[in-house]
């Protein structure tokens, strides 16, 4: 049969009756209030006939008269994307000829321009795409519209929102009229609109039983008609809230901050990236006297900094901290939460200090002033760590439990690095020392110039590497600029392309990559291709004043000139401020530089843990347990040692992967998050803006104006010399694009992360936490980059793509 009524149809029947009426089918089985209808099925599409005798029998059972005819494609109302309006919809459609002519139109709707357009942005496939047609009586409706059971612009579960307005509610989902809105938070609604409090009670009802009984919070369409009777039209997932924290066992709202903005990355970590991340991270906070609970939030790591944002102590410190690190984003958020009186402090809510803290406290201060004394003798501890680390010979067992075995020794080793901690935190001190010392002599934007082209930042030495590789591989550039990466990163693992000194590169630097610090992301030394894209973009550089390390001398030399003229102004307001300011400007250019090698040093180990995962991964492989090497990044290492022991994993394995994927497509994460799933950003007052100029935060100096390029994927970054990166963030991986870029512009970050400071050390000027930055600028836009002002200014219209 091509034709099947609603309540005949199993919800699992999706790809024969499409999104919207597997949805329709489990209300019905739950019980709800749904119009009787009917569905032809994707058979009958893929035929591409009408079954009309199917059609009309099926009519005449409905008693004929006014339809709703609706679009039901097996890509709609998916966990993950709604494509709400990208097919068609036609109401109060009478008669057979009508009826027909728009079962045909919403076949059409299929290959519309918007629904091909959504397809490619959600990553589904075309050609799997089918599509069903759902007829159902019309309900003659007195009010209509939408429910969500969470708040959709502020993410919050303790809340749910309805738009109605008098009629069908067409009007209210295609957005044409000024529907009344209302927010339903627990207390009792105001009489306004077309909506009574009784009204609005029973709908937020249904939303709960729904949300509770479908697993997940639901957009549902509703209808009251002439009688007063509440019909459910629809109810699918809202596909656009980012994932709740966990439940905390602690009382009250928490708050989490997102820790990925520190490095830079926001896509999605690997469950055994995280696992590995959140070991790491909690060892390094142990080993300043801190506990902070990390949770995994939509694959993102997330701190639970409720205790500290309530502790007397620390509440006002905290606001600092945000700006060093954090960024201004979460700066701005933990400031407004100290108004909150749920986070307000409380008595008997000061810590004391562990005793971790007190055991370290004597180290650090130790080793912080050894670093200032002699700061030559630090940075060479440091370089000979990093060496030791890199040459450190690893032997590796051959089963896959001695494997895991070391890979769990690992894991709850607590590695000691105080030769490079401790350098590298007084160079973090004597940078961030300056503002306030320089109060009243410098600007932050002289203050960015002392701090531009820093020299002993392993970053900028990857770099220059990099572009050194360039000039060797000159002769080649022809091929390097016209073959695809990809092709290029294979030929050279076959070892097939001429030597431009890219295996010494890979030997020193081949263990990064983009988001580096996953264990489950491939690095540059297993595929080179995001290098080879780099290499394209740096043989585009013609012009000897644009070449990277004639760039970064100029950006040290501008520095140098600085920090001379802030010591004679210091001098001139007081002798003794001027030794001292000139001490620490000297400092932190001797120091600020190895802020990278903590993590660069800490890289070998995810190197060494990496390919051990992976030679696991092989040998369940070879035994039929995994479909392939990598899948073990989609499992925790208490599951790989049940896979190892011959547990059947992949369909764990399968669905990990899929919502990693889903993730990978997320153009913005939150910055914090209330344990009720709300954004704090969205409860700030909103920017103001004139849609030409746009206002972020400077964090290099400078002034540039150039084309935009906008970058969300770094496998697909052809930059070219002088045009401005505008990106969602970024991390060392992406540091060489800065290298021919002529200015920087970021949705996240903080001054002292990666990007920025890479960007003060070549001396072009950025601008970081632009809102929507990647969506209100386009690739060809004229704009221009004031690192002092912190704004980006479109100059003209789009006039190349």
């Amino acid at each position: 049969m091509d034709v099947l009524e609603l309540t005949a149809i199993d919800p699992a029947q999706r790809d024969l009756v499409g999104g919207k009426a597997a949805g329709l089918a489990a209300l019905i089985r739950l019980g709800e209030r749904v119009p009787d209808g009917f569905c032809i099925t994707t058979a009958a599409h893929h035929r591409g006939e009408v079954p009309r005798e199917e059609v009309l029998a099926a009519y005449d059972r409905l008693g004929g008269g006014p339809v709703a005819v609706r679009s039901s494609a097996t890509a709609e109302d998916l966990p993950d994307a709604s494509f709400a309006g990208q097919q068609d919809t036609y109401l109060s459609v009478t008669g057979v000829e009508e009826l027909l002519k728009a079962i045909h139109a919403c076949w059409d709707s299929l290959h519309s321009h918007r629904a091909i357009a959504y397809r490619e942005a959600v990553g589904v496939a075309h050609e799997s795409a089918r599509m069903a047609v759902v007829v159902q009586r019309m309900v003659d409706a007195e009010v209509a519209g939408v429910l969500f059971t969470a708040n959709p612009l502020t993410g919050s579960r303790g809340e749910a929102v309805v738009d109605a307005a008098p009629g069908p509610g067409t009007a209210v989902v295609d957005g044409t009229t000024a529907a009344d809105h209302y927010v339903l938070n627990g207390t009792e609604p105001a009489e306004h609109g077309c909506l009574t409090p009784v009204r609005l009670k029973e709908l937020r009802e249904v939303g709960r039983r729904l949300q509770h009984r479908l697993g997940a919070e639901q957009d549902i369409e509703w209808a009251y008609d002439r009688d007063g009777t509440l019909w459910l039209l629809q109810s699918r997932p809202i596909t656009t809230l980012f994932p709740a924290p966990p439940r905390s066992t602690k009382p009250g709202p928490r708050l989490y901050v997102e820790f990925g903005h520190v490095q830079g990355m926001l896509q999605p970590t690997t469950p055994m990236g995280m696992s590995t991340l959140k070991s790491m991270l909690a060892g390094m906070l142990a080993s300043f006297g801190l506990t902070i609970e990390i949770v995994d939030i939509g694959g993102r790591l997330y701190g639970d900094l409720t205790d500290a944002l309530r502790d007397p102590s620390t509440r006002q410190r905290l606001v600092k901290l945000m700006a060093v690190d954090f960024g201004p984003r979460a700066q701005a958020v933990v400031s407004h939460l100290l108004d909150d009186p749920r986070f307000a402090p409380k008595k008997g809510d000061r810590r004391r200090p562990s005793a971790a803290a007190l055991t370290t406290a004597p180290k650090a201060a130790a080793g912080i002033l050894r670093a200032l004394a002699r700061p030559a003798a630090a940075r060479a501890r440091v370089s000979g760590e990093i060496e030791r680390l890199r040459t450190h010979p690893v032997a590796d067992p051959s089963s896959a439990a001695e494997l895991l075995d070391l890979v769990e020794e690992a894991t709850h080793a607590r590695t000691r690095l105080d030769r490079i901690i401790w350098p590298v935190v007084s160079g973090l001190l004597v940078s961030a020392a300056l503002p306030p010392l320089l109060k009243g002599i410098a600007s932050d934007d002289e203050i960015h110039t002392v701090l531009g082209g820093m020299p002993y930042n392993v970053t900028i030495e990857m770099d220059l590497a990099l572009w050194q590789v360039a000039q060797r591989a000159t002769p080649y550039r022809e091929i390097l600029l016209h073959t695809p990466p990809d092709d290029l990163a294979a030929a050279h693992l076959a070892g097939e392309l001429p030597d431009i000194g890219l295996s010494t590169f890979l030997d020193r630097y081949g263990h990064r990559s983009a988001a580096e610090v996953d264990v489950g992301v491939p690095r540059w030394s297993e595929n080179p291709a995001p290098v080879f894209t780099i290499l394209a973009n740096y043989l585009r550089v013609t012009d000897p004043e644009q070449a990277p390390d004639r760039r970064f001398q100029h950006a040290a030399a501008r520095a140098e000139a600085m920090l001379a003229e802030l010591t004679r102004r210091a001098r001139r307001k007081q002798a003794v401020r001027g030794r001292v300011t000139g001490f620490f400007l000297r400092r932190s250019r001797e120091l600020t530089g190895l802020r990278e090698a903590g993590k660069f040093a800490g890289l070998y180990a995810l190197r060494d843990r990496r390919r051990r995962l992976l030679l696991i991964g092989a040998e369940l492989q070879a035994s039929g347990l995994l479909e392939r090497a990598d899948d073990v990044m989609f499992l925790t290492l208490p599951e790989l040692r049940a896979a190892v022991q011959r547990d059947d994993l992949r369909e764990v394995i399968a669905g990990r992967r899929s919502a990693y994927t889903r993730e990978l497509r997320r153009r913005t994460v939150p910055v914090a998050l209330l344990s009720d799933g709300t954004d704090v950003e969205a409860l700030l007052p909103a920017r103001a803006s004139d849609g030409h100029t746009l206002t972020g935060t400077g964090a290099a100096s400078g002034r540039a104006t150039g084309r935009a390029r906008v970058v969300r994927s770094l496998a697909s970054a052809s930059i070219e010399p002088g045009e401005i990166l505008v990106a969602p963030t970024t991390d060392p991986g992406w540091t060489p694009l800065f290298l021919t870029a002529g200015g920087l512009v970021t949705e996240t970050g903080a001054v002292m992360a990666h990007g920025p400071t890479v960007a003060r050390e070549y001396g072009i000027p950025a601008v970081i936490c632009v809102p929507g930055a990647t969506e209100r600028i386009r690739t060809g836009q004229l704009i221009t980059v004031d690192g002092a002002t912190g704004t980006v200014t479109i100059d003209r219209p789009v006039t190349t793509d």
